[in-house]
């Protein structure tokens, strides 16, 4: 592949990034070039799978989508990869690192999850899932930022991707619930706190509701400590723009908690003042930079 092709075939997948999340993009576009492109290109195949299960298609259009891909994974995975920007991009970044396969299947497995969707029923279920497809995220990443530890990362990043989708959810309780008909908390925590399915089509934001936010929140607040702890273990060009992306998702909490818990009927996000102060945290923690080293903006 020539240079300007495979030129090509990032630029692709960094404006799905780009275009999709930009607490990621701002974050991981301040990685190294060739780490950039390998993020880039691992956020456009899950962007391409969560599609396969979130799109505007019908169920069965979904299964098919789904089922497609799996075979054009199983095709990469036997170097007879589709001549597609994504898969040409994602076979530079296998022969850039030591990438593993097995989470990119994890993905498509999270996916199918949604496709046949049953509310967790515990918390156990509600992280398994979130392991899925938000966990095995953090597996694909391991041999890009951290190519040159020793450690086990395993759990640890693991521990980043369901703080990360915990947090998703808890954001998006009143937009899964509305356009998705899903709900993502356990079963036995709504029960517990007498929390019905009527209470939330009625948008209601009581003392219960609270509880159970911060029930959930709590526990995606103590796997981000559990991941930051080990940060210095990522390669050293890959720590600020992990920090970033993992202090950003954690500050959607605090957004919901200073919107009075209105997660049901608004949309929360960390403004572009508060992505400011984490900036400033980042290098202050890391001193690697100095100055407006990074522009982030909402």
């Amino acid at each position: 592949m020539d240079k300007e092709q495979r030129q090509a075939d990032f630029d692709y997948c960094e404006k799905v990034i780009k275009k999709h999340s930009k607490i990621f993009y701002y974050a991981f576009s301040q990685l190294p070039s060739e780490k950039a492109k390998a993020v880039y290109a691992i956020y456009a195949f899950c962007r391409t799978a969560d599609e396969c299960a979130d799109g505007s298609q019908s169920s069965k259009k979904k299964v098919q989508l789904l089922r497609q891909l799996k075979k054009e994974l199983d095709l990469f995975n036997e170097h007879e990869e589709l001549d597609k920007p994504l898969w040409r991009a994602l076979r530079h970044v296998f022969n850039t690192y030591d990438m593993d396969i097995s989470p990119f299947y994890d993905q498509l497995t999270g996916q199918s999850l949604d496709l046949s969707f049953t509310p967790p029923k515990t918390m156990h279920e509600l992280e398994r899932y979130s392991y899925y497809v938000a966990g095995s995220v953090g597996l694909m990443l391991v041999p890009v930022i951290a190519s040159r530890s020793s450690a086990d990362l395993h759990s640890s990043v693991i521990s980043l991707g369901v703080a990360m989708q915990i947090t998703n959810i808890l954001r998006d309780i009143g937009e899964d619930y509305r356009e998705k008909n899903r709900i993502y908390l356990p079963e036995d925590e709504l029960t517990h706190v007498h929390y019905s399915q009527h209470d939330l089509h009625n948008g209601t934001i009581n003392e219960n509701f609270i509880g159970l936010w911060e029930k959930l929140a709590a526990r995606a607040e103590s796997l981000y400590s559990k991941f930051l702890f080990n940060i210095e273990l990522l390669d050293p060009d890959s720590r600020i723009p992990v920090y970033l992306s993992a202090y950003i998702y954690r500050g959607i909490l605090d957004a919901v908690r200073n919107n009075e818990y209105q997660c049901l009927t608004k949309r929360n996000y960390v403004t572009k003042e508060k992505m400011a102060q984490i900036n400033a945290a980042a290098n202050n923690v890391f001193g690697l930079w100095e100055g407006d080293a990074f522009t982030v903006e909402k």
